[in-house]
């Protein structure tokens, strides 16, 4: 029995022809043209032919099957969200459920925001491919890599020049670094003074530097600038605190308020230190514009 390719095999496959056709420096990708004319070659029987915008409450996106006595499936996205980078995962995404999940769910899917699932439950798993598929598919590791080696320490401006060029938003940009990067950093996304989620790189992981997740809302620091915007500068700005403010060891925060979603996002930065300690933590959602995962807790 053949085994489905993954989602990163999925993503790997398209790269590779794209980067063929176009070459390394062909970003960012069209992806309703792309999705419609592979899966016109790859699926002629069964292609996506539709992919537009229409004003869908509640829902960010959706894949469907076409009306009864017409082959393929179409992907409608919200046109009523400004962030264009959501919308390209948006579609991504969608793509990706056409990829991986059509032939399982035929009635296809409809995806929100605000929907809340297990990532444990057979439905948090397709969305967790989904996610994984377009993150894949919208910043190649090779590409993202040129842009910022693994020992490169960042900053916001580093971090919004990728999210610019895969056209993505910050918080998938910053998540894509911090799945490869071998400095020990921290996202934390918060509003109102607690924390709605957070990721941490693998090598701050290692140190413990980390928030645990489904214990309870966790407040942040007094003296983060969530809580001191009055130190922010259009909406972003940079602080070193002491050791004692986010974690044990002193940590430089660079924050950006997104004032149209009235939440604040933190990048913590640690120094280099080895492994002093191990910790086993929880699984996180490994999740891209997803505004809502569970609360986490600090674990020191």
């Amino acid at each position: 029995m053949t085994r489905a390719p993954s989602p990163e095999r999925w993503a790997f496959e398209i790269t590779h022809l794209l980067n063929a056709v176009f070459g390394a420096d062909r970003f960012p990708i069209d992806i309703p043209a792309v999705a419609r004319e592979y899966t016109v070659q790859r699926f002629p029987d069964d292609p996506i032919i539709s992919v537009q915008g229409e004003n869908l409450p509640g829902f960010d996106g959706a894949l469907f099957k076409a009306p009864a006595g017409r082959k393929g499936w179409g992907i409608i996205y919200n046109n009523r969200i400004s962030s264009k980078g959501r919308i390209n995962f948006t579609l991504a995404h969608e793509f990706g459920h056409f990829l991986l999940h059509r032939s399982a769910y035929p009635n296809g899917f409809r995806c929100g925001e605000q929907d809340v699932v297990r990532w444990d439950s057979e439905y948090g798993q397709v969305e967790h491919q989904a996610n994984v598929f377009a993150a894949n598919f919208l910043m190649p590791l090779d590409d993202f890599r040129r842009q910022i080696p693994e020992r490169d320490k960042v900053d916001l401006d580093m971090i919004a020049h990728c999210a610019d060029r895969y056209r993505v938003s910050l918080i998938a940009a910053t998540l894509r670094w911090l799945s490869y990067t071998q400095k020990r950093a921290v996202l934390v996304v918060s509003r109102d003074g607690f924390i709605l989620w957070a990721r941490s790189s693998p090598s701050a992981l290692k140190t413990g530097a980390f928030f645990r997740t489904s214990s309870g809302p966790i407040e942040i620091p007094a003296t983060s600038l969530p809580v001191k915007q009055d130190l922010l500068i259009d909406g972003r700005a940079t602080i070193d605190h002491g050791a004692g403010v986010w974690f044990r060891e002193p940590v430089r925060e660079m924050t950006v308020f997104a004032e149209q979603y009235d939440f604040a996002i933190s990048l913590l930065l640690l120094d280099d230190a080895r492994p002093f300690s191990s910790f086993e933590s929880e699984d996180e959602p490994d999740v891209f514009d997803k505004m809502m995962p569970q609360t986490d807790r600090r674990e020191w």
